[in-house]
């Protein structure tokens, strides 16, 4: 895993062979920054909340291009492990992550953020309430973005607070506002 540009550009994580979690791709990554720079004005500090943080790589590009902190919520005490990890080499204390179910945290939060990134498994049951979930707590500030990836299956285009999707490769990504 690498991070793509900012503070952290080219540095490297080996991710472990043995972790479930797929990381998003380079260039699904690179070109998701590329449309959120769009979004976020990155000179202000947003604050993001990472779901599903798997190995940790959104949280890393989040802190390497200036979050000011980063939430991130991992249910694998692996994955979280590693992640944990690889902030404490880092020195980043703007990194928080959280060992825990994703569900649990989102019911019990009272924070706003600027992003709120979740990479949930293609497979789980309730994707397509994440959505709802995270816009009916109010977990966005109010120019704040719900960035959600998934699989070709899924179209949220009717969402009332749907704002664009795009697609690279077998990733997809729709935005929420």
């Amino acid at each position: 895993m690498r991070v793509i540009t900012g503070k952290y550009k080219g540095r490297h994580f080996d991710v472990p062979r043995t972790f479930k979690a797929r990381p998003t791709t380079d260039f699904a990554k690179e070109n998701l920054f590329n449309v959120l720079n769009s979004y976020v004005d990155w000179d202000e500090g947003p604050v993001a909340l990472d779901l599903f943080a798997g190995t940790g790589s959104i949280t890393l590009e989040l802190l390497s291009r200036g979050c000011s902190r980063v939430i991130s919520i991992e249910k694998d005490r692996l994955h979280y492990g590693f992640i944990k990890g690889f902030l404490d080499k880092l020195g980043d204390e703007a990194g928080l992550p959280v060992c825990g179910d994703v569900f649990k945290y989102l019911s019990r939060c009272h924070e706003q953020f600027d992003i709120v990134f979740a990479d949930p498994p293609y497979q789980l049951e309730n994707l397509a309430d994440i959505p709802d979930i995270v816009l009916d707590h109010g977990l966005l500030r109010e120019e704040g973005l719900l960035v959600l990836e998934h699989g070709k299956i899924h179209d949220f285009s009717a969402h009332p607070r749907f704002v664009e999707h795009r697609a690279w490769g077998s990733v997809n990504f729709s935005f929420f506002r």
